[in-house]
């Protein structure tokens, strides 16, 4: 067997370079715990075991073995969430493209045989990347940085899950609400168009009247249609969002939403807030960085782009005992004649100067959509507490009066008919008010946090790709 006196320098320093490349225990789970722990308080798992699948269902049936809050709810979409468990496969992807970039490349071994006028040679060749050793602690750490991107995206992920949950919930608890006001609203009217229709035929009221009372029977019955729609829709969203199916789909929520906080949340700092927290700007800034490092890696490779060398070729003797070579090693690379390594180099620039453009829009428009949502927050808090403390209580004493005006006969059914339908609407009105300011706090928590809409996250990843350097060729 022959041996190769360079070789083993070779695979000494492929070992060397090769033992700090390692898989976490935790698929790099770790960033996403941090962020849902510490920005919702909920716990985040991802299942890559039947025990783990078990002991996830046995928590979910927990939770859903009670009426849900909204936090239950949140709970249980981010441990049965199918499309949240897809984003930490992609996480773990994402490891193993790091760890395939921290490990240098293989040596390549070859054996060629050429014979010929009654001899014959044998040729062995070690071949090596060299480039991709030299660039290899560059390519390392880049890829380091595009796992941690990796990791901040899944944590968006969850972000963006938990956040569309509790509006979920709460826009499907107000749609309850709504059909328990509109059903008890609907059994009034039927039993006055009842009795308008046996005034009418006594001759007590005339057409128009009874028209009227008629037809807010009708609009009442239409409408109930509608909110019970919109209810079961509403929960079929939830449910979606939590991934449940199946005998899971019976869950309880509650048919009221819960009442406002006695006080509202202070953010003096709204903006610093989430500039400093959100994670979609983080991953900006990452971005950021990692093409920094790329295009310095390009700039310094841009002038060689294919650079093997063969360490050791030796050949064998002819029949004849004769030598027909020496040992010898051979250098292929490429003449930067047509392209000196320009193009790439302008091209990792402009990729870098177009994420660094956007990470400046991301955070002037992350400051404004804080603003906007602490803005909006307020008024909705303010429009919704008016409601609770003005309004209803208002429309309670007229109702009363106009009860007692009746039982005197001061006034006739018909006034107090259209108080009735006064106050149903103003009872609507306050649902929705309440249903905003819950749905407002929601969105101030992303707008500090990260995990609003998909497009409102930054990903030049795609763009970025052309920055990576070509570091060796094939053979």
């Amino acid at each position: 067997m022959q041996r190769f006196a360079h070789a083993p320098l070779l695979l000494a320093a492929t070992l060397a370079l090769s033992g700090c490349a390692a898989f976490s225990p935790d698929g790099g789970m770790a960033v996403v715990s941090d962020v849902a722990g510490k920005t919702i308080g909920k716990d985040v798992a991802f299942v890559r075991s039947a025990d783990e699948a078990v002991s996830l269902e046995a928590t979910v049936k927990r939770l859903l073995a009670r009426s849900l809050t909204a936090d239950a709810a949140v709970q249980v979409g981010l441990l049965n969430n199918k499309g949240l468990q897809a984003a930490y496969n992609e996480l773990a992807l994402a490891e193993t493209d790091l760890v395939a970039e921290s490990l240098p490349p293989n040596p390549t071994f070859s054996v060629s045989r050429i014979s010929g006028n009654g001899a014959s040679e044998i040729e062995r060749q070690v071949v090596g990347d060299i480039l991709a050793l030299a660039t290899l602690p560059f390519r390392s750490e880049v890829a380091r940085e595009r796992f941690r991107q990796a990791q901040l995206r899944a944590a968006l992920a969850t972000l963006r899950l938990a956040a569309d949950v509790r509006r979920a919930y709460f826009t499907a608890v107000a749609a309850s609400e709504t059909v328990v006001l509109l059903t008890d609203a609907k059994s009034t009217a039927e039993s006055t168009a009842q009795l308008a229709k046996k005034l009418g035929e006594t001759g007590a009221i005339n057409k128009l009247d009874q028209a009227r009372e008629q037809v807010f029977y009708a609009e009442t019955t239409a409408d109930l249609a509608s909110a019970r729609q919109n209810a079961t829709s509403s929960r079929e969203r939830l449910a979606r969002l939590m991934g449940l199916w199946d005998g899971d789909l019976g869950f309880r929520i509650p048919e009221r939403l819960p009442p406002l906080p006695r006080r509202l949340q202070a953010q003096p700092s709204i903006e610093v807030a989430a500039v400093g927290h959100r994670v979609d700007l983080q991953i900006a800034r990452m971005e950021v960085v990692a093409l920094a490092k790329a295009l310095n890696l390009t700039e310094a490779t841009r002038f060689v782009t294919l650079l093997d060398v063969a360490g050791i070729d030796r050949r064998t003797r002819d029949p004849e005992g004769a030598p027909f070579g020496e040992r010898g090693f051979d250098v292929q690379f490429q003449i930067p004649i047509f392209d000196g390594g320009e193009v790439r180099v302008r091209q990792a620039a402009e990729t870098y100067h177009l994420a660094f453009n956007r990470l400046t829009e991301k955070a002037i428009n992350v400051r404004s959509e804080a603003r906007d949502a602490y803005r909006v927050y307020r008024s909705t808090y303010d429009i919704a507490s008016h409601y609770q403390r003005e309004v209803l209580p208002l429309r309670q004493i007229i109702t009363e009066e106009m009860q007692l005006r009746f039982s005197s006969m001061q006034v006739d059914v018909f006034a107090l008919l259209t108080e009735a339908r006064q106050r149903i609407a103003a009872l609507r009105a306050a649902i929705d008010t309440k249903r905003d300011f819950w749905l407002a706090q929601s969105d101030l928590q992303t707008a500090v946090n990260g995990g609003g809409s998909e497009g409102a996250a930054v990903t030049t990843s795609t763009v970025a790709s052309t920055a990576q350097p070509a570091a060796g060729g094939g053979h």
